[in-house]
């Protein structure tokens, strides 16, 4: 058994140093841990991340180091290596996954300083590009979440922010979808993305613009996406049972997790259709929530737009759209939501329109940047 030492991961230069003694064999590192976590783990396990997932459930994901490793150095085979801007909490897997990244680089990673925005970005980014003696200036990387990016290119009139933004080799966006608006006004100004998919329980992104990383197998099973890989989780600290259910073994003896995302492969190219649970059966019929809520980012002014669900007395349950108050532009609200109940009907149908259309000052969001989907269906039910 190996021990289980919990960490806030607010000092990277403390953690780096765990982090490596992690990946050497010990002790294992627990993020997000509270009361009554256990004290040691299965040999091999380099960290436990503490995870609500997109269920809302709480899950502790036990990582081996040989699964943060293989992790890492596919998408290094993949970029390139260099140096790494960590923009995330380290004890979230996109994170962590920077820090392991340096590790086997070789680099030491940059942190924001204070909270993230634009001018610490930048500022960030410029001390990075800055020569280091002979070595001269590294390839430089990045990870960040759709919030993130929108907050930058709308602050990218500033030379310093639009210098940093295209400094990169590539800004890995992962975390939720990416609103088409937002890649296509980064490709605009020169901004390398790389969209990626992935979980805690996959060790972050393992499919880069839809193509699966080279150790990364990916299959659909009704209507499922589940992938393979040497990043694979070992599984749910504690909960037996949810590991059976979730990491499924075939007929060749290949380990396969189970996403809970609906999706297809086609020519090798995986498209993620959403969530599994993410559905709503208005009048009899069964409609996506994330699929509406990718056509209504393409509304230009919605591109940060939530879509959550609502009870109605007629349908059994509808839609309503949430977006931040400053996103609208000069339109009136009802010719806004007119757009979007227009989008979705010519590509889902009449049936799947939103009813409503929600400005809020500020979406709430999770300390990852992810919106908080839970607490936008709380405030928007008890509105309505």
């Amino acid at each position: 058994m190996t021990a289980l030492i919990p960490t806030d991961a607010e000092d990277t230069g403390q953690l780096r140093d765990a982090l490596q003694r992690a990946l050497d064999g010990g002790p294992a590192l627990g993020f997000g841990m509270l009361g009554g976590a256990p004290e040691h783990v299965a040999d091999g396990i380099a960290a436990v991340i503490a995870t609500s997932g997109s269920s809302g459930i709480p899950k502790r994901v036990a990582l081996s180091a040989e699964a943060l490793r293989a992790s890492a150095e596919a998408t290094a085979a993949r970029i390139g290596e260099g140096r790494w801007l960590l923009a995330l909490p380290a004890g979230y897997v996109a994170g962590l996954q920077v820090m392991v990244r340096s590790l086997l680089a070789g680099t030491e990673p940059r942190q924001i300083e204070g909270r993230f925005s634009p001018v610490s970005f930048a500022e960030a980014t410029l001390a990075m590009l800055r020569p280091a003696g002979a070595a001269g200036v590294p390839e430089l990387y990045t990870s960040l979440v759709p919030a993130q990016i929108a907050t930058l290119l709308d602050a990218a009139e500033d030379t310093a922010v639009r210098a940093a933004l295209q400094a990169y080799r590539a800004i890995l966006v992962g975390g939720q979808a990416l609103p088409e608006p937002l890649r296509e006004r980064a490709g605009d100004l020169g901004v390398r993305i790389v969209r990626t998919y992935g979980s805690t329980e996959t060790s972050g992104g393992c499919v880069y613009d839809g193509v699966p990383l080279d150790t990364v197998a990916v299959r659909v099973v009704d209507g499922e996406l589940r992938i393979a890989g040497p990043m694979l989780a070992e599984g749910y600290l504690g909960d037996g049972s949810l590991t059976a259910r979730t990491f499924l073994h075939d007929e060749h003896g290949i380990r396969w997790y189970r996403t809970g995302d609906l999706g297809l492969v086609e020519d090798g190219v995986v498209r993620v259709h959403g969530r599994a649970d993410n559905v709503i059966v208005s009048g009899g019929i069964n409609i996506s929530l994330d699929r509406v809520e990718r056509i209504v980012r393409r509304v230009p002014g919605l591109h940060e737009a939530v879509v959550v669900p609502v009870p109605d007395e007629r349908w059994g349950e509808a839609s309503v759209i949430v977006a931040p108050r400053g996103e609208v532009l000069r339109r009136s609200e009802a010719e806004q939501l007119g757009q979007a109940r227009e989008a979705v009907a010519a590509e889902i149908g009449a049936h799947a329109r939103p009813s409503r259309l929600v400005l809020v000052d500020e979406l709430a969001v999770l300390s990852s940047g992810k919106p908080d989907r839970e607490a936008i269906r709380r405030s928007v039910a008890e509105l309505h």
